[in-house]
């Protein structure tokens, strides 16, 4: 089915459930909710990060948008097609549009194949070229992406944790596509070179025209790259709004937890309220009624512990799932 829309990914109650199998007939004994309805839009040449506590999924949506989990319900829309009605050859056909940059490149990366074999596999998979042809584009990946022409003939172990990350991303353009799902890409980087890997991000999206889905622990990464920011909590979107609105005036208990967690200087630290969250996060295999963010949250209430709130779209055009909220309201 074909729909005609202005975003280039439509994401709409996606869930993703992994069963817990056990004994020697491996039965299935429960399930690990990993996403519970999660529905987002990313525009055209729009970056859009998603952010949350390590845990909460974040991971495996990214997997299950590029198919490498097939969701249990929910539609994944790219282009105005219903990626989820596509059997195996139809998706293939498609998939060089959208790809994905995981975050330790050396885990990503063949040891046993040179940056050359490795930029010029999916050529060979998906475009009719020549030996040269294959190779001058090999060549003018590196030099995008800031390497040189000469580094082609090396192993992945002979490059630093930046360089490699860049060939991660080299390899992702390889077949032009027009979103890029980025799955924590400078989390195993250090602070100076994560720097230069978002500059690159941001400098590829001007030059191409790209989209991406940026996934991240660190919401102060996430607002360098991202348009608009989504806050993901057990599975579920909480919040979502502009990178300025998230950052500077965040809504939600949790997005203002996640906020008041950055570093900043002791001298700016006296003007912070602090908050502290009490309790774990709850396992994904038994989740709690209601809110899921109840047993932490310090507004609690009791309808809170009963019903899971709606998501509610307030004057600045922001969407917060709370309990406090009422439309066009905020705390």
């Amino acid at each position: 089915m074909t729909v005609k829309e202005d975003y280039i990914l439509n994401v709409i109650d996606l869930e993703k459930h992994f069963p817990i199998k056990k004994g020697v007939l491996k039965r299935t004994v429960g399930l690990v909710h990993a996403i519970n309805g999660v529905s987002f839009k990313i525009r055209k040449k729009e970056s859009f990060g998603l952010v949350g506590e390590s845990g909460c999924g974040k991971s495996t949506l990214g997997k299950c948008i590029v198919f490498l989990y097939e969701p249990t319900r929910g539609e994944i829309i790219f282009n105005g097609v219903n990626l989820g009605g596509l059997d195996n050859k139809k998706l293939r056909k498609i998939r060089p549009q959208f790809q994905m940059i995981f975050q330790d490149p050396y885990s990503t990366l063949n040891p046993r194949m040179s940056v050359e074999a490795m930029l010029s596999e999916p050529l060979k998979l998906y475009n009719k070229m020549s030996t040269n042809e294959r190779r001058d584009r090999v060549f003018e990946l590196l030099e995008i992406v800031g390497l040189r022409p000469e580094h082609s003939t090396r192993y992945p172990h002979e490059f630093s944790g930046g360089q490699r990350q860049r060939i991660a991303v080299a390899r992702a353009l390889a077949l032009n596509p027009s979103l890029i799902i980025c799955d924590e890409p400078v989390s195993a980087l250090d602070v100076s070179i994560q720097a230069q890997i978002l500059n690159l991000f941001d400098k590829l999206k001007k030059k191409f025209g790209l989209s991406y889905l940026f996934i991240s622990h660190d919401i102060g990464v996430v607002e360098h790259v991202a348009d608009r920011i989504a806050v993901m909590y057990l599975g579920k979107i909480v919040e979502l709004a502009k990178d300025t609105e998230i950052c500077q005036n965040p809504q939600h208990p949790y997005t203002k937890a996640l906020m008041a967690a950055i570093p900043i200087p002791k001298s700016r630290s006296r003007d912070r309220v602090k908050i502290s969250l009490t309790g774990d996060v709850p396992s994904p295999i038994d989740l709690p009624s209601g809110c899921f963010f109840h047993h932490r949250c310090p507004h609690a209430m009791s309808i809170c512990k009963e019903k899971a709130p709606e998501t509610v779209t307030l004057s600045d055009g922001r969407e917060v799932s709370c309990h406090l909220f009422n439309e066009g309201d905020r705390v």
